[in-house]
């Protein structure tokens, strides 16, 4: 399973300013479905989110970190949580020496990936749905 670096933002219930992360994220094996923090999402196209949650409906923002370091939109704010094992890669990534304490608050991020509940929740809906006469 292929992983990467990327921002997470619930949209959902907080417009431009919801709890936000950079995170490792893993990918299914057809880049369809991205997973982080035991959720699972896919693409959608809506005015706030570009991904869903799968099992909760909620919209989220998932991007690349931004090279400037300023991966929240203009108009929101809060701090953002980085994974602390990221840190490295994050300055690489920004270019910068030090982490701005006004933006990012380090955190443990655990890497839960639910590949299995996931997959078993779509085999049950498609069964459901051959099964219906």
């Amino acid at each position: 399973m292929r992983t990467e670096i990327r921002y997470i933002e619930l949209k959902t219930g907080y417009s431009d300013n919801g709890p936000a992360w950079i995170g490792k994220v893993a990918f299914s094996n057809s880049g369809r479905t991205v997973y982080f923090l035991d959720k699972a999402f896919q693409r959608q196209r809506g005015a706030a989110g570009n991904y869903i949650d799968l099992e909760t409906g909620e919209s989220y923002w998932i991007s690349g970190v931004k090279k400037e370091g300023t991966n929240r939109h203009w108009a929101g704010g809060g701090r953002i949580c980085l994974d602390r094992t990221l840190v490295d890669e994050y300055l690489r990534l920004t270019n910068q020496e030090t982490i701005d304490e006004n933006k990012i608050v380090l955190t443990d991020i655990p890497e839960i990936y639910p590949v299995k509940r996931i997959e078993e929740k779509a085999n049950r809906k498609r069964k459901e749905k051959t099964e219906q006469p």
